[in-house]
């Protein structure tokens, strides 16, 4: 039972020590005192340290518990505030301090009251604060500040290029705060005249001082790093088959800046965007650019690339030559349309040249592939497609007429596109005839000068890749 009691009585201890602890650690007012009068409007507010808080916050009102000039204000670990403009002058203040305390809720301690002095004169003068007076090097973007005037609910700002000459604005009334921002930036490396009054119900501060400051002197350049880079081609083109085209800048700058150059010289800034829509052909000029600041001024770190829009189409493959060097077979394609072209036999995404012509090549079935350099479209075609039977006329009748007096390949058959390299043609016994080239007129019937009779004759024509296809034909008079 005794040890029971010692720890009853230890844990009662505790409690009631935690309890004190937290029930009366609520700061005293020191200044003002709670329920003091005619307290100056520019009275620092002060409290009692309280040990164990982690911070406080403040609320000033005018009403119980408002928070009307300040509403839960932190000061920090600081056991006192400064109003920023002072306090309304002759009303009861209501002042709530509220404690922040390690894992626990935050403790809002009792009201305290002052009643603020009734003020019959009009305030004293203010001083800049930042810039402060006759600073140098200031930006011209600044944000102009002065020092809180003591019964001051309002005041007039002047701003000029020269002493008692406010030509940026005069007797602006800022209202009851301590900064004024000008609408627009300063001018670089200018000195800035600079008048506050402050002033209430009974009128204003009297003779008051005007102050200057200057602005920074530009030294600010673009270094290397600062200009964008652009990669944009020195042609593109606009494709005859779409309504506009688009060209993608890919490259980041600060801003863009896209421009027609007309036939007369005279230019347009046709548009702002990253990338360009456009649906002319003609000349045009970008600018890409960055910007640095120095004094809160800003300059264009700017490049620019003229470049032409030329109309351009998807080629068209007329022909494709093909025929036998000693050191192997040269294809040289033919194509046409209204566009700058080039030309692969490897893909329709690799191994492009500017020369139409192929040399020392394998034999072989192949594709080429004919390209618009601007991104118009590739055009494809099978170099030798399959012989066939149909691609040789069954018979001819070489009588001097003028009509199917010469055997060839059928008038509607490309030859090229075959590519035949040779036809034999050979009598019922395997005798050679003759032996023709796909390019001439073809065989007229005759051997050795003299003509042979009407009877069947047969043939075996021969690509370039060595693919054969035989048949026969009837040679009729």
């Amino acid at each position: 039972m005794g040890k029971e009691r010692i720890i009853l009585t230890l844990c009662l201890c505790i409690g009631l020590y935690s309890s004190f602890c937290y029930t009366q650690q609520c700061p005293i007012m020191t200044s003002p005192i709670d329920g003091d009068i005619n307290v100056p409007v520019d009275n620092l507010i002060r409290w009692t340290p309280v040990d164990g808080v982690i911070g406080y916050l403040i609320s000033l009102g005018t009403t119980p518990g408002g928070g009307e000039i300040i509403n839960r204000r932190s000061s920090g670990l600081n056991n006192f505030y400064q109003p920023t403009v002072g306090l309304p002058e002759d009303t009861i203040i209501y002042v709530t301090i509220s404690l922040f305390l390690p894992d626990a809720p935050i403790k809002v301690c009792p009201l305290k009251i002052f009643t603020t002095v009734n003020i019959t004169d009009p305030p004293v003068c203010t001083t800049l604060a930042s810039p402060y007076n006759e600073e140098t090097g200031v930006r011209v973007d600044t944000n102009i500040k002065w020092n809180y005037a003591p019964g001051a609910i309002n005041y007039l700002i002047s701003i000029g290029s020269s002493p008692d000459n406010y030509d940026i604005i005069e007797n602006f009334e800022t209202g009851n705060i301590l900064s004024y921002k000008p609408e627009n930036n300063l001018e670089l490396n200018q000195s800035v005249y600079v008048r506050v009054i402050p002033f209430n119900e009974n009128g204003e501060a009297m003779l008051c001082t005007e102050e200057y400051f200057t602005t920074g002197e530009p030294t600010v350049q673009c270094n290397q790093n600062d200009f964008p880079i652009i990669t944009i081609p020195d042609k593109v083109s606009l494709c005859t088959n779409l309504e506009f085209g688009i060209l993608n800048n890919n490259q980041i700058a600060r801003g863009y800046r896209w421009i027609k150059i007309n036939t007369d010289g005279t230019e347009n800034l046709i548009s702002t965007t990253r990338d360009l829509e456009f649906n002319e052909a003609g000349y045009y000029r970008v600018e890409l650019y960055n910007i640095i600041s120095e004094f809160g001024a800003s300059i264009e770190c700017p490049v620019t690339k003229n470049f032409e829009v030329v109309n351009s189409e998807l080629p068209e493959i007329e022909n494709v030559i093909v025929s036998r060097e000693p050191n192997g077979l040269r294809i040289e394609i033919v194509a046409y349309g209204n566009g700058e072209y080039e030309y692969s036999l490897e893909s329709r995404d690799n191994g492009f040249q500017d020369s139409a012509i192929f040399t020392n090549l394998e034999p072989g079935e192949r594709t080429v592939y004919v390209r618009d350099k601007f991104g118009c479209g590739v055009t494809q075609r099978l170099v030798e497609k399959e012989i066939s039977i149909k691609d040789f006329p069954p018979f001819f009748t070489p009588n001097g007429d003028g009509i199917n007096d010469f055997w060839q390949l059928k008038n509607e058959s490309d030859s090229s596109e075959l590519n035949i390299e040779f036809i034999f043609i050979f009598d019922r016994y395997g005798n050679l005839l003759a032996q023709l080239d796909p390019k001439t007129k073809g065989w007229n019937g005759n051997f050795n000068g003299r003509e042979l009779p009407e009877t069947d004759y047969w043939f075996k024509a021969v690509s370039f890749s060595k693919k054969e296809i035989k048949g026969h034909f009837n040679l009729k008079r």
